[in-house]
């Protein structure tokens, strides 16, 4: 499987922004059908263990980019598995955004389409089937699916196997569509230890060496 995702806009950095928003975490609506829930886990031991303060401090140094429509609904273009994370844990949680894009469209539809031109959504299922339509996109995070190849990217980034590249779109998602085209042992994003030698060594190979953030062979 390869993604054939649409060129990509770079999203503008905080920097230079007027102040942050505090926005609702379960008021925002996802670009991406998916997440790799052994990196939702994660972090939430992370953020179980950090003080109110801590937390803020952290979600403000990780301001969200976000699109707002006419009538003021926000989609968040980016930090799907933390803020997931965070609103299982606190329903009422809130974070810090800052707006990419000021959308005329009034309905759903209409922003989801200019959010596709721009390519900032990813429309591929947790089996990594799609692209699918825009419209199957969940309104809520607690919609996204369970993609357990994006889980097992994780853990091999996580693990210095590869590098990040922050600025090439869906790039664990990336590998995660490479590896699906190997053969592995299954897995599942609560049980990633069968796959992991054998992803270890496939992302080391040459074999991978034209993804972005390969870092060669050992």
């Amino acid at each position: 499987m390869s993604l054939r995702l649409p060129p990509y806009q770079p999203l503008p950095s905080p920097s230079g922004q007027s102040a942050l928003l505090e926005v609702a975490v379960a008021e925002l609506q996802p670009t991406q059908l998916c997440v790799g829930l052994a990196e939702v886990r994660s972090r939430q031991v992370d953020f179980s263990q950090e003080s109110g303060e801590e937390r803020r401090r952290y979600l403000g140094g990780k301001p969200v980019p976000l699109v707002r429509n006419r009538q003021g609904r926000l989609w968040m273009v980016d930090r799907h598995h933390r803020l997931r994370a965070l609103v299982e844990i606190d329903p009422q949680a809130v974070a810090y955004g800052y707006v990419v894009l000021e959308s005329e469209a009034v309905d759903r539809a209409g922003v989801l389409q200019q959010l596709q031109e721009r390519g900032w959504l990813y429309l591929y299922d947790g089996r990594g089937q799609g692209p699918l339509p825009p419209t199957a996109l969940p309104e809520r995070l607690n919609g996204l699916q369970d993609d357990p190849y994006r889980s097992l990217v994780w853990k091999l980034k996580k693990e210095g196997l590869i590098e990040a590249a922050p600025l090439i779109p869906f790039h664990e998602f990336r590998w995660g569509a490479w590896l699906r085209t190997r053969s592995l042992p299954p897995f599942s994003s609560s049980q990633l230890e069968p796959a992991l030698p054998a992803a270890r060594a496939l992302v080391r190979s040459g074999a991978a060496a034209a993804l972005a953030g390969w870092k060669g062979r050992d």
